[in-house]
C-alpha cells in the first residue's frame, strides 16, 4: 500500500497447502497508530475468505489482531482456532519479543 509520503506499508506472505501464513507486517513509523495495519490484515483475512484458505499468523501485529478480532478467527488454522484469548496472547507476547530481538541483531 501507497501512503501519500510514497512511503509504503506491506504485509509479506506466503501460501502453503491452502495455509496463507502472514509473515510480516509493516508500517512506516510516521503512519503507525493509523489503523494501517489493521487494513492490511481486513485485507489479507477477505483474500484467505476468497481462495479458501486458512490462516496461520506468524508476526506479532497478526496475533494481535485475531486477539482484537475474535469474529475473523473462524478462519485461523488450527492450533491457532482453538486457542484460548490468553493463549493468543502468551503467543503474541512471545513474537514481539522474538522480533524486537531480531531487529536488535
Amino acid at each position: 500500500m501507497t501512503l501519500p509520503d510514497n512511503t509504503k506499508a506491506f504485509i509479506r506472505y506466503r501460501v502453503d497447502n491452502n495455509v496463507m501464513k502472514l509473515l510480516e507486517t509493516y508500517t512506516p513509523p510516521q503512519h503507525r497508530g493509523k489503523g494501517i495495519a489493521g487494513q492490511l490484515m481486513e485485507y489479507a483475512v477477505n483474500m484467505a475468505k476468497e481462495k479458501g484458505y486458512l490462516i496461520e499468523p506468524i508476526c506479532s501485529y497478526s496475533i494481535y489482531y485475531f486477539l482484537k478480532h475474535k469474529e475473523a478467527r473462524e478462519w485461523l488454522a488450527e492450533p491457532y482456532r482453538s486457542m484460548s484469548d490468553e493463549e493468543l496472547k502468551s503467543l503474541f507476547e512471545k513474537r514481539l519479543e522474538e522480533e524486537k530481538s531480531k531487529e536488535g541483531e
